[in-house]
């Protein structure tokens, strides 16, 4: 008896448990709020309009030095003096470093000794030989021996040479990567020189206005740093490979003030201002949606918004050329899209 009662006991607290779960999902369900893809999304919204486009583009960039290089030397040995620091301005040519070369010195000083004896021997064996004293053979391995001589003296004062270490072009030492006492060796860097007399100015174009750029096209180009100060650019390369946001690299030759204002990794603008001015579809750049390589806008079509696919040629600030996918009439949205879709039923808020 006592059995069946705890059973039905059981049995009461598991039906109690389960209409209690069902009343708490019951509830829950009730505050979930559930989106109805049918009632009409609140947008704003633009009528597109041609619009005069033209004037002044600005393409941000950095400047780079024409030339720099690593320096080394062409032989080994230690070094013995440095003429020059980081910052020292250095010419074409101009002695910067000092190896160590007693032991070639003294070489060529052998050598030269021994050009001296067979010198001598030349001179004597040849009055012998007019004299018939003596074979000609002689004369010949005197004189052999003398050009060999004269040969190892030459390479000894090539090495000589090599044991100082010149610019090979003008600029500045931005590097001095070792001190006296070290060791140096082929492969080795010692210095590092710069040269920005004349500077590259790199910008990122985007495939749509890359057409503007040619080999003959020069701009306006401003330092961040003296905004005050204004140099011209000459396009000397464009790029054939765009980068993970289809943008492709343009490349201007600078030429630097005299003073040598603009640094290497300065950031500056270039300025280009185009002489025919159009009228062109300019959309707000927040209506812009997707990626870089695939901008797409809403178009609002029958009370829908439809998802459109754009080419953008060029970016003013925060707008944005558009030169095909949208044209004049067009609705577009260009705010609410939280909630949008593809495809959903939209109002526009006045």
């Amino acid at each position: 008896m006592k059995k069946v009662f705890y059973i039905l006991i059981a049995l009461v607290l598991i039906a109690t448990v389960a209409l209690r779960l069902k009343s708490n999902k019951a509830t829950t369900q009730q505050k979930i709020y559930y989106y109805d893809r049918q009632q009409p999304v609140g947008i704003q919204a633009d009528t597109l309009k041609r619009t005069h486009v033209g004037g002044e583009y600005f393409y941000t960039g950095t400047f780079d030095s024409n030339r720099e290089s690593r320096i080394s030397a062409e032989v080994q040995g230690k070094v013995n003096q440095i003429s020059v620091d980081a910052g020292s301005v250095v010419k074409r040519g101009e002695a910067m470093l000092q190896l160590d070369n007693s032991l070639l010195k003294l070489q060529l000083q052998s050598v030269e000794v021994q050009i001296e004896g067979l010198q001598a021997d030349v001179n004597r064996y040849s009055v012998l030989t007019e004299a018939d004293a003596i074979q000609g053979v002689e004369l010949e391995k005197a004189q052999l021996g003398l050009k060999a001589a004269k040969v190892q003296r030459n390479t000894l004062l090539e090495q000589i040479g090599k044991t100082t270490v010149r610019a090979p072009f003008s600029g500045i030492v931005t590097a001095k990567l070792t001190e006296v006492g070290a060791f140096a060796a082929p492969g080795i860097p010692l210095l590092q020189i710069t040269d920005i007399t004349e500077l590259k100015f790199t910008i990122n174009v985007p495939e749509g206005a890359l057409n503007t750029f040619t080999s003959r096209t020069s701009g306006e180009i401003v330092a961040d740093a003296y905004p005050d100060l204004s140099l011209s650019g000459q396009v000397v390369m464009i790029g054939s490979k765009s980068d993970i946001g289809n943008n492709f690299p343009v490349q201007l030759s600078v030429s630097n003030t005299a003073d040598l204002k603009i640094k290497s990794g300065m950031f500056g603008r270039l300025i280009i201002t185009e002489t025919e001015v159009q009228k062109q579809i300019v959309i707000p750049a927040s209506a812009i949606i997707g990626s870089a390589v695939r901008p797409q806008v809403y178009l609002i079509t029958n009370g829908k918004a439809v998802l459109r696919d754009i080419n953008v040629s060029k970016r003013l600030d925060d707008k944005a050329v558009v030169s095909s996918g949208l044209q004049e009439g067009d609705i577009i949205v260009t705010g609410g899209f939280i909630n949008l879709y593809d495809g959903a039923n939209v109002i526009v808020k006045k």
